[in-house]
């Protein structure tokens, strides 16, 4: 599972002219599945997510999270995060699960993170064309993939 995290002031996702999603500061979630990942890949990435200290404190050091500053967040489902570019020009996506793996392990990794945080999550829609925007604060941009979690 591969997550691009991104603290923003503000990031929301519209599908099909309509707003589905948003939010002010907190962070936007990428999500990437594939077809090795577990609970316990969920559980971890959570977590650690959950935890992660890259929002500012009094002195303007990342020693705050999500949790701390009480942010809000999204998470949106992308599969392109599991492209394989080393051969030729046209990535492949042969790593990404299909929908009947995916989804169920996209929906638990949002209801883990809701329990974690302790509020809603916001999300996109699984497999929609959806326009997501945000300013990314900072910017603040972290890639964790729970295949390197040692």
């Amino acid at each position: 599972m591969k997550a691009v995290i991104q603290r923003v002031s503000e990031a929301s996702v519209t599908i099909e002219g309509k707003r589905v999603a948003d939010i002010k500061a907190g962070l936007l979630i990428l999500v990437g599945i594939e077809d090795a990942d577990t609970l316990e890949d969920i559980n971890w990435l959570s977590a650690k997510i959950v935890k992660l200290r890259i929002f500012g404190d009094d002195e303007g050091l990342m020693n705050r999270s999500i949790e701390d500053i009480n942010g809000d967040v999204i998470v949106v489902s992308q599969f392109t995060l599991h492209a394989a570019t080393k051969k030729g020009n046209r990535p492949s996506y042969i790593r990404a699960a299909k929908p009947d793996i995916a989804i169920p392990l996209y929906e638990a990794f949002v209801l883990q993170m809701e329990k974690d945080l302790g509020k809603k999550v916001q999300t996109g829609e699984f497999g929609a064309d959806m326009k997501v925007a945000l300013i990314n604060d900072g910017p603040v941009t972290i890639i964790i993939d729970t295949k390197n979690k040692e």
